[in-house]
């Protein structure tokens, strides 16, 4: 077994029981998913629009609440995820839901040996380029899994984000911007639920910028834009605070929390 594989595993049984415990979290509201709350966030809803009647193929679709929103707004969904509780439990909710979602549970980057449609969009977000050791592959299988004319959307955290650790505290900056080592961390407890007796055992990699738009371009895909923004929608940092558009930011506002990013396959 390869590095990256032993990895993979460790990262898979994290977010296995990452699974148990976000389903059950206030951060994820599944009752409220459940009786017809949208999971989705201002910005991919004004990047992606109109989706009834497009097929959309979801990256790294945890559980399934985001997948199965889009299904709601009459998206044909496919919904991709390393952790096999997590699609179990996305095919029964798309099943109680009586939605049409479908469900693959494999390593995103292999993507392509799973599912053979092509999509009018792809779409992934918040806190998913991370778990992947290099984005050449992926952005091929983007590429592979696009229509001629199809849209990639991605809203992320970003990269500067992630030169910091949090797990004191308070953010102090120890990765590099480009760094190529794999970032190993093990804390207790998770992002939904800082509480939970869990342990996330996880391997994680940074990517610049340059990074992610050369995987996207040298895959034949064309950059429609790149935006930044101060501010992320979800309280997932140390000392954010929470700004008049139910948006949180940091008190400084020295660098952007979130990146959106949309391209064409030409």
């Amino acid at each position: 077994m390869s590095k990256n594989e032993t990895y993979f595993k460790t990262n898979k049984a994290t977010w296995n029981e990452k699974v148990k415990v976000h389903s059950k979290s206030e951060m994820y509201d599944l009752e409220a998913f459940k009786n017809g709350k949208s999971s989705l966030m201002p910005y991919e809803l004004n990047a992606l629009g109109d989706v009834k009647g497009k097929s959309l193929l979801h990256l790294q679709c945890h559980f399934g609440q985001d997948t199965l929103s889009w299904s709601r707004l009459g998206a044909k969904c496919t919904g991709v995820d390393l952790s096999d509780e997590g699609i179990s439990l996305a095919k029964s909710l798309n099943t109680e839901l009586k939605l049409n979602a479908e469900f693959v549970c494999c390593n995103v980057l292999d993507t392509s040996q799973f599912v053979n449609d092509t999509f009018d969009i792809v779409f992934t977000s918040y806190g998913v380029i991370g778990w992947l050791p290099d984005l050449k592959p992926w952005g091929k299988m983007i590429a592979e899994r696009l229509k001629n004319g199809g849209a990639f959307y991605m809203v992320e955290f970003h990269p500067i984000v992630w030169m910091f650790d949090y797990l004191e505290g308070k953010p102090l900056m120890r990765y590099g911007y480009m760094q190529d080592e794999v970032i190993y961390e093990e804390y207790e407890g998770t992002y939904a639920d800082e509480n939970s007796s869990m342990i996330s055992k996880e391997y994680a990699w940074n990517h610049g910028m340059g990074e992610i738009i050369t995987a996207l371009t040298d895959a034949g895909l064309h950059i429609d834009y790149l935006k930044e923004h101060n501010e992320s929608p979800y309280n997932v940092l140390p000392d954010l605070t929470k700004n008049s558009r139910g948006m949180y930011e940091t008190k400084d506002k020295l660098y952007p929390l979130i990146f959106e990013l949309k391209a064409t396959k030409v």
